[in-house]
């Protein structure tokens, strides 16, 4: 991630720590200001990868928090906490993909989402990666990259993607196999157009 980047969560999340009042220990307020806390850089993450734009990552991110503030007494505790996160912040930039103005940004216009490496080298390298592989992301499906992302890249298993993303589990595997079918023929394809 980088400096500005890192600035912008820390202000973003300033913003509605002032806005929450801190009620007693016991209160769904203190609770969801520990879930704020601990798992912005989550959220924010996860909405990344989804390809919500740079310039529109802290308001999605506030979105998200907002609507988790409000179902926090449907949360199972007895559940791990990301994959319900992540089912909110799958549905938000389902949305947010939905609009047209979110359709024609250049892939050549990202901004830096890494933090500096120590060598030049290898900072330019790992960016290249990830920049093939947001690419590769974007290609697929939104209903096949909430489970490809649940998945196979944060290492959730199978019932509790179902569980997070209401489908059911032929229906995961299914998106499963397709997104990484998608994901390896797109990567492959971009590397080919840069000569790899």
């Amino acid at each position: 991630m980088t400096e500005r980047a890192y600035s912008d969560q820390t202000k973003s999340m300033g913003v509605i720590r002032a806005a929450i009042a801190l009620p007693g220990p016991q209160s769904p307020k203190r609770e969801f200001q520990t879930i704020f806390a601990d798992e912005f850089d989550y959220v924010w993450f996860t909405l990344r990868r989804f390809g919500v734009w740079e310039r529109d990552l802290e308001d999605i991110t506030h979105e998200v928090f907002i609507t988790v503030y409000r179902h926090l007494d449907d949360y199972d505790p007895a559940r791990p906490l990301r994959p319900w996160l992540f089912s909110f912040a799958y549905r938000m930039a389902s949305d947010y993909r939905k609009l047209a103005r979110h359709r024609a940004e250049s892939l050549d216009a990202r901004t830096d989402y890494l933090d500096p490496s120590p060598s030049a080298v290898e900072q330019l390298a790992m960016r290249e990666s990830l920049d093939l592989a947001q690419r590769a992301l974007d290609q697929l499906d939104v209903d096949r990259r909430a489970v490809f992302l649940l998945h196979d890249v944060d290492g959730y298993p199978m019932p509790e993607v179902c569980a997070a993303l209401k489908i059911p589990l032929n229906t995961s595997y299914s998106r499963l196999r397709l997104a990484r079918e998608q994901f390896s023929k797109t990567l492959n394809r971009l590397r080919a157009k840069r000569g790899e």
